[in-house]
């Protein structure tokens, strides 16, 4: 088992164009189970998952391409390249910090209000990134190729309004599909420039 886990972080691709074969509802329901799998702080789990197909996931698209023109040019490019991403992928899981950590844990410690917010913010966002990377691996790990598309933060309002959430952060939009081809692994930094011991 290990040596299967270690071998699906290896293998993880961020792939940005998907072919139009469909994906099984079980393996989306897989996917999602592993990113509710994650450690959180406190066992809180404030993360929500949305999952956009069909109709609905081409308005996204649409709604990207658009508010691409708002930026300069390489912003909207990148935004234009996430916009064809989500046209292209069969499934779409947007990744929402509820707040609710933040609005419920504030009275456990003796913070001030300004600090007690940086902090369970925190605690949200690195609980959210371990679902998120937990749903990557599970998609890997199921032959399912996908790509973590933080630019739309740059839009996140939008894409908050969009997905019918009234408050809480975007975190993520993770566009899941079968890739057009084969993807190498782009080279890594050696881990003797990574780490450091004392």
């Amino acid at each position: 088992m290990p040596s299967t886990v270690l071998e699906n972080i290896r293998n993880r691709r961020s792939v940005r164009s998907f072919d139009d074969k469909d994906i099984l509802e079980s393996d989306i329901q897989t996917v999602l189970q592993a990113a509710n799998h994650a450690p959180s702080a406190h066992n809180q789990q404030s993360w929500r998952f949305i999952v956009v197909r069909g109709a609905k996931k081409q308005h996204l698209a649409s709604l990207v391409s658009k508010k691409a023109a708002e930026f300069p040019k390489t912003s909207s490019a990148l935004l234009r390249m996430a916009a064809r991403s989500i046209s292209s992928a069969p499934v779409v899981v947007g990744v929402v910090n509820t707040g609710e950590m933040i609005k419920h844990a504030t009275d456990l410690f003796s913070l001030d209000k300004e600090n007690a917010y940086d902090f369970f913010r925190t605690m949200e966002i690195q609980s959210s990134a371990a679902a998120i990377q937990n749903l990557l691996l599970a998609a890997t790990a199921l032959g399912i190729s996908s790509v973590w598309l933080g630019v739309l933060i740059l839009i996140k309002d939008d894409v908050l309004s969009f997905f019918e959430e009234s408050g809480g952060e975007l975190m993520a939009v993770v566009p899941l599909g079968y890739s057009e081809k084969t993807r190498t692994m782009p080279s890594k930094k050696s881990l003797e420039t990574k780490v450091k011991y004392l």
